[in-house]
C-alpha cells in the first residue's frame, strides 16, 4: 500500500511538472508586441465602455438596454472601418481585438436580453435582439460602404 501511495504521488508529481512546463511555454510563445497591443487597447475600451455606459444609462428610461446597444453598434462600425480601411496587423491587434474587443460586449447583451424576457417583457427582448444584430451589421454594412464601395 505504501508502494501504491508512492507510485500515485510520483504520477501526480509527474504531471503537475508536465502541466508546468506545457503553461510557461505558452506564456513565452506569446509575442510581447501584440500582447501589449492588445492589452492596452483593452484598457482603453473598457474605460471608453465604462464612459459610455454612464452617459447613456443617466439619459434613458432604464427598460431598453441603451447603453449596451450604442457599444456594441458603434464598436461594430469602429472594427469594420479598422478592417476595410486595410489596417495593419499591429493595428487590428490594438482597434480590433483591444479597444473594440473590451468596448463591445456579447455578455452583457446577452443576459440583458434574457433578463427582459424574465421580467416578461418578451417584445423589448426579441426588439433587443434583433436590433444589436441588425444595427451592428448595418454598422459594419455602413464601415465597407465608405471604405471599399466608395473606391470602387
Amino acid at each position: 500500500m505504501v508502494l501504491e501511495g508512492v507510485v500515485a504521488i510520483q504520477l501526480f508529481t509527474h504531471a503537475a511538472v508536465v502541466l508546468a512546463r506545457t503553461a510557461i511555454q505558452a506564456v513565452v510563445t506569446v509575442e510581447p508586441a501584440p500582447a501589449h497591443l492588445v492589452g492596452t487597447g483593452g484598457a482603453i475600451g473598457a474605460v471608453l465602455r465604462y464612459w459610455v455606459g454612464q452617459r447613456v444609462s443617466r439619459g434613458s428610461s432604464g427598460r431598453f438596454p441603451l447603453a449596451t446597444f450604442a457599444v456594441n453598434v458603434v464598436g461594430s462600425f469602429v472594427f469594420g472601418l479598422a478592417v476595410f480601411a486595410g489596417a495593419s496587423e499591429s493595428t487590428l491587434q490594438l482597434v480590433g481585438t483591444g479597444i473594440c474587443g473590451s468596448f463591445t460586449t456579447f455578455s452583457t447583451f446577452s443576459v440583458e436580453t434574457v433578463r427582459l424576457y424574465e421580467r416578461g417583457e418578451r417584445a423589448l427582448a426579441v426588439g433587443n435582439a434583433a436590433a444589436t444584430l441588425a444595427c451592428s451589421l448595418a454598422a459594419i454594412g455602413l464601415a465597407w460602404v465608405l471604405i471599399v464601395a466608395s473606391s470602387l
